[in-house]
């Protein structure tokens, strides 16, 4: 949910910009933002809706974002040789090929593939947690306290995967909407700016 804030206070301030440029340069706007605000809209009801085919597509979409992410953790293990690196890279790129190989059943239990993924990456920064400590680090606090909300996070999911399937189709259905009423409302704005 924080991520998700963020991106949307991003998209905000962005189309503030967005909207200072548009009122010096003389811009007029055109159907184009009202449609696709529309359309937007359309699209968030349609994925609240429809949970089965928004983790079908999240289920592509998190395959090639967890190899990459594999990639990146094998690549600073290299370099630094720590097996923590080393495991993360390696269960990243596992948990990527399962979710790319199998879609139809990965999106059928997404949520629960999601919720161990998210229990083994929690044990995984609490034991890298005792290693960064042993070497004298301050920050290993923050690495063992996101481990700990990991593992209880995942558990949390893994006791109730109907509720996280719908909670990830809700949310981005709900951004959807969000996204979509912004643009009509800035294609509103625009109209009353150039009137």
């Amino acid at each position: 949910p924080a991520g998700s804030d963020i991106i949307f206070l991003a998209g905000l301030i962005f189309r503030e910009f967005e909207m200072i440029i548009i009122e010096s340069s003389g811009f007029k706007p055109n159907k184009g933002l009202l449609f696709f605000g529309i359309l937007m809209i359309l699209a968030g009801v349609w994925v609240a809706l429809n949970p089965d085919a928004v983790l079908l597509a999240t289920a592509l979409y998190l395959g090639v974002a967890f190899l990459l992410g594999g990639i990146g953790y094998l690549s600073v293990f290299g370099t630094l040789k720590s097996g923590g690196f080393l495991a993360l890279g390696l269960l990243d790129i596992i948990v990527g090929l399962v979710l790319i190989t199998n879609l139809g059943v990965t999106a059928a239990s997404l949520t629960v593939l999601l919720a161990l993924w998210v229990v083994c990456v929690g044990v995984i920064q609490i034991a890298f947690a005792m290693d960064v400590r042993s070497a004298g680090l301050k920050s290993w606090t923050w690495t063992l306290f996101s481990g700990i909300a990991g593992l209880v996070f995942g558990l949390l999911i893994l006791a109730h995967p109907a509720i996280g399937a719908f909670t990830i189709s809700l949310m981005l259905g709900v951004y959807l909407i969000l996204y979509g009423g912004l643009s009509v409302a800035e294609y509103a704005t625009m109209k009353k700016m150039t009137a």
